[in-house]
């Protein structure tokens, strides 16, 4: 079992978002995740929002060893070469630390508010799904074309390669039997998902099948979900427990109310007893 932390980038200083990424390495979590929104809605009276990719860019400079990401990637907010190119350089700025997570986006209001265009869910998700092929074929290093429904590449080259090859890795975010599922199994190096083992069980079976109907071995999708630590420490334990035995092999910490003593007290307990 491996764990990220959630830093959650507002509400904050921007010394806060470097000083909590940096107290999560020396902790040892895996990968330190923040979100991707550009604004917040004005009903939650929020105080400063980050931009993600910049975000992750800074950060990477200012870390070893933790990885970074974002959970999730919105695909509405660049156009699938812009990402790309953000992509690689954080992947060659971190010396190889990226997780790019990706999803089709949910949040209209922003959208709206900031004059970007929301597409209905079916655009969304075919934008999605051309992200992912144009990403493949930009990190291949290779001039390429593609003729997608939301994206396109004529003659298109762009260098230099991922430092993690054939790419960073990529997760798809979503529970969705229609098109997220489907998508994960064709595409997906770690999947996430919210919920409780119990709940998700019937998805994580859809995926076994989907994965082996694309010839794909289902253990090849890192399975990841997220964990509240701020309960008790023995009830985080036996969530914990529950989780490693539904066969869920990543859990993605939520920032507790009590800071950090309680993710001090999680990693010198929890984590060295899953052998982090």
């Amino acid at each position: 079992m491996r764990f990220g932390i959630d830093i959650a980038q507002k509400n904050m200083p921007w010394s806060e978002v470097v000083s909590r990424v940096r107290f999560a390495e020396e902790l040892g979590f895996d990968c330190a995740w923040g979100f991707d929104h550009l604004a917040s809605n004005p009903e939650e009276q929020v105080d400063a929002t980050f931009e993600g990719m910049t975000t992750l860019a800074a950060l990477s400079g200012m870390t070893d060893r933790i990885r970074l990401g974002l959970l999730v990637t919105a695909v509405t907010y660049r156009r699938p070469a812009l990402l790309a190119a953000q992509a690689l350089t954080v992947d060659h700025a971190s010396g190889g630390r990226l997780n790019l997570a990706l999803g089709a986006a949910w949040n209209g209001d922003e959208h709206r508010s900031l004059g970007i265009p929301f597409p209905r869910v079916a655009e969304r998700f075919q934008l999605l799904a051309d992200t992912i092929e144009v990403l493949n074929r930009l990190f291949s290093g290779a001039q390429v074309s593609f003729d997608g429904v939301g994206a396109s590449l004529s003659e298109a080259r762009m260098l230099p390669r991922p430092v993690q090859l054939p790419r960073p890795p990529l997760w798809i975010g979503g529970t969705g039997p229609r098109r997220t599922l489907p998508m994960t199994a064709w595409y997906a190096d770690g999947w996430h998902a919210y919920g409780t083992p119990t709940s998700l069980k019937p998805y994580m079976r859809r995926l076994d099948e989907l994965a082996t109907a694309a010839g794909r071995k289902p253990s090849e999708i890192l399975r990841a979900s997220t964990l509240s630590v701020t309960e008790p420490l023995d009830d985080v334990r036996r969530s914990v427990s529950d989780w490693q035995e539904a066969g869920w092999d990543y859990l993605v910490c939520t920032w507790p109310d009590g800071g950090r003593r309680v993710l001090e007290s999680f990693a010198a307990t929890v984590m060295v007893e899953a052998g982090c």
